[in-house]
């Protein structure tokens, strides 16, 4: 079985697939001064049709083997993940034209709690893995019903598995 390394989160490492900002502990410019200070448009998330209304969902996972077993692709939506209560190991690799998900340049990423993650239209992704805990919860941010009209979702077999090392 193939293996995929754990990288840290970077900008120039995660360009390719989306972009990602601290949400817990922003640099970013803010409106007001403490006691309440407010960090604006942070980052964004680019909805399938405009008139699409953005759509909060819970991906609860519980610790399991780490092997990426299922991909799924998003071809006119980008996706949103924010790990609500712990670390979350996530995969990405890039679009494909052929619904094969590349399993040679699968890249698997750690993303910190609390970090928002953008996966752009078109990368390969799945169900995030709880890393170093029994459980995490996983804010999922896509237009309404994207589950049922806009995801491919492959399975992975047999060789075609890739197992994430450390």
């Amino acid at each position: 079985m193939p293996t995929a390394k754990i990288e840290e989160l970077t900008p120039e490492a995660y360009r390719p697939f989306g972009t990602y900002v601290n949400m817990l502990d922003p640099d970013t410019e803010a409106i007001g001064d403490n006691p309440i200070r407010f960090h604006r448009d942070m980052i964004q998330v680019a909805m399938a049709h405009p008139r699409s209304l953005p759509s909060f969902s819970i991906c609860r996972v519980e610790k399991r083997p780490l092997v990426v077993d299922t991909s799924e692709i998003h071809n006119y939506t980008a996706e949103g993940n924010l790990p609500l209560d712990g670390d979350a190991l996530i995969h990405v690799a890039v679009a494909t034209p052929n619904g094969v998900m590349p399993k040679d340049r699968i890249r698997i990423f750690r993303v910190p709690r609390g970090t928002f993650i953008t996966m752009n239209a078109g990368v390969w992704h799945h169900a995030p893995f709880a890393y170093g805990r029994e459980a995490l919860n996983m804010l999922i941010v896509l237009p309404e019903r994207t589950y049922a009209n806009d995801c491919i979702v492959v399975p992975l077999t047999g060789d075609d598995q890739v197992r994430i090392v450390e």
